[in-house]
């Protein structure tokens, strides 16, 4: 009796948790970050490749930040369901660019999350000013408006 309910519950677990982990993260939509950032991914392509808009809570320069493009692409090949993906904002309020690598995953509660890392480069006057043109970090965005199904 105690094989036969071990058994069972091994095969309740195996059917049940593919699909908690099945659930395909979308990239496209409205994003916010713990900074309160905001994004909004277009639609992807056949490529994977997409455009969109951030608009930053934060900067460190002494201009208004404004909303600004991106563009970026998704890993597709096999079309996984928590996809790696980058993408570049080119600033439009400074002469800085940032390019931003990370993957989209659906949390345990079904949520989904991006986790990123970025490289923002600043503009400097000269060469011997190079080392402190680069700043890295990291974000994690949540999605501001449930993707309809």
């Amino acid at each position: 009796m105690v094989q036969v309910a071990a058994f069972v519950l091994m095969l309740s677990l195996a059917l049940v948790t593919p699909g908690l982990s099945s659930r395909q993260c979308v990239l496209t939509g409205k994003w916010t970050n713990e900074l309160g950032s905001n994004m909004t991914i277009k639609a992807l392509n056949g490529k994977g490749e997409f455009t969109g808009s951030y608009l930053t809570a934060v900067t460190a320069t002494t201009n208004e930040p404004t909303e600004s493009p991106l563009q970026g692409s998704q890993h597709h090949t096999n079309q996984k369901s928590q996809p790696t993906f980058g993408f570049t904002v080119n600033w439009n309020f400074s002469d800085a660019v940032t390019v931003f690598t990370g993957q989209c995953f659906v949390d345990k509660n079904g949520k989904e999350v991006l986790k990123t890392m970025w490289l923002l480069r600043s503009r400097v006057e000269n060469i011997k000013d190079d080392w402190k043109a680069t700043r890295v970090g990291t974000n994690v965005f949540v999605r501001l408006q449930p993707q309809k199904e």
